[in-house]
This record gives structure tokens, C-alpha cells and sequence, in this order.
């Protein structure tokens, strides 16, 4: 039974002052960051800050009509909507217009839209509807499994273009599964992952093995209190290793250090399996996956560095972890950034006063660098505002998450604050040399049509549900 309620008085008004707010800010540092004095109107269309109040505007007219549309037709189309989005990321890497050496912008007259940024509300809205559907938990491999289709196959048709850095935004809905109850050692596991593939890509490979196995041979021996088996087996483990060295480096030939390894523990394994069989020594497997897994993972992070990654993209992380210096090459942005945020000291140097934005020093300033801008000319209180905006927004997006009604609504709150919260973070990481310049947009800051409109979908379908979370009686 539907109940009788205004929408608009419903609607939670202190996140859209802080929408209102954003995109303010965000359109005024487009302006410095793109000034031109033969074209001081911020109204003029011919610039890009004229352009962006056109996005703005239309922005506004998407909100609107979000809100006006009855909450359960998101839910009812949510599917559909995902395999439009889907067919669009296919056709663009056909028919898509290249730019920058990305195939995913679909030109229309005069007017360009990038897919894959509506892909990522139509995703969170695809995968709260598959989640909520009564009786469905992540206990289950099937939902874990769908799940992750759901996720990665917007992720890896984006790869395609090849757009990696949208490609990755995909990764921050793992969030909302645990949300929803997947389990945490899964994040355990991945946030290992992350600091083993960083370690990977500074520190010698055998090292790294020789740690590892190292380490599963203590974990043995405290949790077992068997010395005289951690003894045993860790013999075992060295003469298997040193025959399948002398096999390849008397007999066969060349072997890499990885492949002694993991030759090695596949070997042992199988001398194990016996005794693991007969005593139910599940630990000893459990230990061996880990070694295994962690190899595995360390020689895909090596292949996938050096065959798969484009050589400036390999360039971007080496300086990032400090490997390779290169100022005026791959770390040029990296390092103009640095220099245009640190300027602007305490108070910044004043609005339209930016020299490094004025010259030019530092590309994309309008787009992935806008928050240069910012530290330039409104200093450390100015990106200390958009900073605390920012956390304002998530904390009131993840209470308003919390009180919904419906399972549908709360994931996809949660879906809109990893993808808000993954842009946020890698955005301002990159500008001050935390993560990878990977080309990522500042929600409701950065210059463009598709992204500020992709942004206010994902929220204003989010206050939408919110403002109906009464509307509906079972």
C-alpha cells in the first residue's frame, strides 16, 4: 500500500546543499584553472567554465527529474539498464571515438558522452537489485560469484578501451559486499594482496619467496607445537628444492627463481599428501595454499608489470614508490602538482593569482588536476573545506544508508559511497604522490558533461529511495 507523502519535503536537503555547494566551488576553480583574460565572462560557452554551468544546469534538470519519477522504477529496470550500459561499452570500442588513446567517448553531432561513466550507477543499481532479492547472503559461492560477474564485467570491457583508471573504480563495490556480509578475512586477504604486489614491485623476487616461506614455516610451528615435524618438513622442502636446481641447472638448463619455488612446494606437496590424508592435517594444506597462492600472485604481478602495462603507465608507479625519478618526463605532473598545492601555503595565493595555473605548468588542470587549483589559490584552508565537504558527504551518506527500510536502497547507499569514496581518494592521491596518476575525475569538481552527470545520477537516485524509504506499506 502506497502511503501519501511529499517527495520534495522528504528529500534530505543537507546532502543537496552539499551537492549545491560542490559543484559551486568545483565551477569557480574551473574558471582559475582555465582563465583567460580575452574571455573573462564565467558565463562564456566558447570556454570551458562557460560549458561547465551548462553541464550544471543540465545536472540540476537530471535531478530533478530523478526525484520525480516513482523510487521502485530504478529497482524494476535496474537490470535493464545494465545490459543497455553493457551493449554501449561494447559498441564504443567500435564505434567509439578515440581520444587520448582511449576508445570510449561516442561522438553525436557536436555533443560527446563517455559510457562508462553512467556504467557505474547502472552497476550499483544492478548488483543492490541481485543482492536483495530475499534469502540471498554471501555465504554462498553462487552469490559471491555473480556478484563479482556483475562487477567485473564493466570493469574488463572498460580495460578494453584501454581505460584503466575508470576500469578500477569497479574494484570499490567489493565494498559493499562486505557490507553485506562477506567474509573478512577476504579483505584481509586483499588488503595483503595489495601490500604484497607494492613489495613485488621494489624488492627482489628472491627475497620476497624466501620471506614467505620463512614465515609459513613459523606459523607451523606455533600453531602445530610440533617442532620435530615444522623439523621434518622443512627438510623435506629443502632437498626437493635443491634437486629440482641441480635437475635444471646441470640437465635442463635456465630456470627463474619462482619456478624453483614453486616447483619445489608443488612437489612437497604431493609427498605430503599422504600424511595430510592420514592425519587430517589440514593446517600443513592450508599453509602450502598460502605459499602457493602468494608465488602465483608475485609472478602475475611481475608479468602483468612488465607485458601488460603500457611503459609510461610502468613509469607513473616507479616514481609513485620511488624507483625511478624523472621530473620533467612520467613524473612531470606528479611533480608540477607537488609544487602548484605547496605554493599556496597557509591561506593560498588568491583567486585568479595562481602562477602555476596561469602558465600552464600542470596539465589536465581543469579535469584530474583541478585540485591544484585549489591548493594554489585558496592555500591549506581551502583544500582542508573540500576535504571536510567531502567527509561530511560520507558520513551522511553512510547514516542515511543505514536507516533505510529496504535492502535495495541501504546497497546501493553503500554502492554510491565506494564509488564516491574510491574517486575522492585516488583523485587528491594522486595530486600529492600517494597512488599512481591514473586519470580519475574529482566528483562535482573536475570539467565535463559525462562524469558531473554520472555523479548526480548515482546520488539523487540515492536521495530518491531515501525520500520514499516511508512511501511504500507491506
Amino acid at each position: 500500500m502506497k502511503r501519501s507523502i511529499n517527495i520534495w519535503r522528504s528529500l534530505d536537503w543537507i546532502t543537496v546543499f552539499i551537492y549545491l555547494t560542490m559543484i559551486f566551488f568545483g565551477w569557480i576553480n574551473i574558471y582559475a584553472a582555465v582563465y583567460n583574460e580575452e574571455f573573462s565572462s564565467i558565463f562564456d560557452i566558447s570556454q570551458r567554465y562557460g560549458k561547465q554551468i551548462i553541464w550544471i544546469g543540465a545536472s540540476l534538470v537530471i535531478a530533478a527529474l530523478v526525484i520525480g519519477i516513482d523510487s521502485r522504477f530504478y529497482l524494476f529496470f535496474s537490470y535493464l539498464f545494465y545490459i543497455a550500459v553493457i551493449a554501449m561499452l561494447v559498441l564504443v570500442l567500435i564505434f567509439g571515438k578515440e581520444v587520448n588513446g582511449a576508445r570510449s567517448w561516442f561522438e553525436i553531432g557536436g555533443f560527446s558522452f563517455q559510457p562508462s561513466e553512467f556504467a557505474k550507477f547502472v552497476t550499483a543499481l544492478a548488483l543492490a537489485r541481485y543482492l536483495s532479492v530475499k534469502g540471498r547472503t554471501l555465504n554462498s559461492y553462487k552469490t559471491i560469484f555473480t556478484s563479482s560477474v556483475i562487477i567485473l564485467t564493466p570493469a574488463l570491457l572498460i580495460v578494453f578501451q584501454p581505460d584503466m583508471g575508470s576500469a578500477l573504480v569497479y574494484f570499490a563495490l567489493v565494498l559493499v559486499l562486505f557490507r553485506e556480509g562477506l567474509s573478512p578475512y577476504l579483505f584481509i586477504t586483499g588488503i595483503l594482496a595489495i601490500l604484497l604486489f607494492v613489495v613485488t614491485l621494489i624488492v627482489d623476487n628472491l627475497y620476497i619467496y624466501s620471506i614467505l616461506v620463512i614465515l609459513a614455516i613459523l606459523i607451523h610451528l606455533i600453531i602445530s607445537g610440533n617442532p620435530g615435524l615444522t623439523l621434518k618438513g622443512t627438510l623435506i622442502m629443502a632437498i626437493i628444492g635443491g634437486a629440482v636446481f641441480s635437475v635444471y641447472r646441470w640437465g635442463v638448463g635456465a630456470i627463474r627463481v619462482e619456478q624453483i619455488f614453486i616447483i619445489s612446494l608443488l612437489l612437497a606437496v604431493a609427498a605430503f599428501t599422504y600424511y595430510i590424508y592420514r592425519f587430517k592435517a589440514y593446517l600443513i594444506l592450508v599453509i602450502y595454499a598460502f605459499l602457493l597462492g602468494s608465488m602465483l600472485f608475485i609472478f602475475t604481478v611481475d608479468y602483468s608489470f612488465n607485458n601488460i602495462l603500457k611503459p609510461h603507465q610502468q613509469s607513473r608507479i616507479n616514481v609513485v614508490l620511488g624507483i625511478e625519478s624523472d621530473p620533467s618526463g612520467s613524473g612531470y605532473n606528479l611533480n608540477q602538482s607537488k609544487i602548484s598545492i605547496g605554493s599556496g601555503g597557509f591561506t593560498g595565493k588568491g583567486f585568479l593569482q595562481g602562477t602555476q595555473t596561469k602558465f600552464k605548468f600542470v596539465p589536465e588542470q581543469s579535469t584530474d588536476f583541478i585540485f591544484c587549483t585549489v591548493g594554489e589559490e585558496w592555500g591549506f584552508l581551502g583544500t582542508s573545506f573540500v576535504i571536510l565537504m567531502f567527509a561530511f558527504l560520507f558520513t551522511r551518506l553512510i547514516i542515511i544508508a543505514e536507516r533505510q527500510r529496504s535492502s535495495f536502497s541501504r546497497i546501493f547507499g553503500y554502492g554510491v559511497v565506494s564509488i564516491l569514496l574510491f574517486h575522492f581518494v585516488i583523485n587528491i592521491g594522486m595530486t600529492i604522490g600517494l597512488v599512481p596518476v591514473i586519470g580519475i575525475p574529482l566528483p562535482f569538481f573536475s570539467y565535463g558533461g559525462s562524469s558531473l552527470w554520472g555523479f548526480t545520477l548515482l546520488l539523487f537516485i540515492f536521495l530518491r529511495l531515501d525520500a520514499s524509504r516511508n512511501e511504500y506499506m507491506v
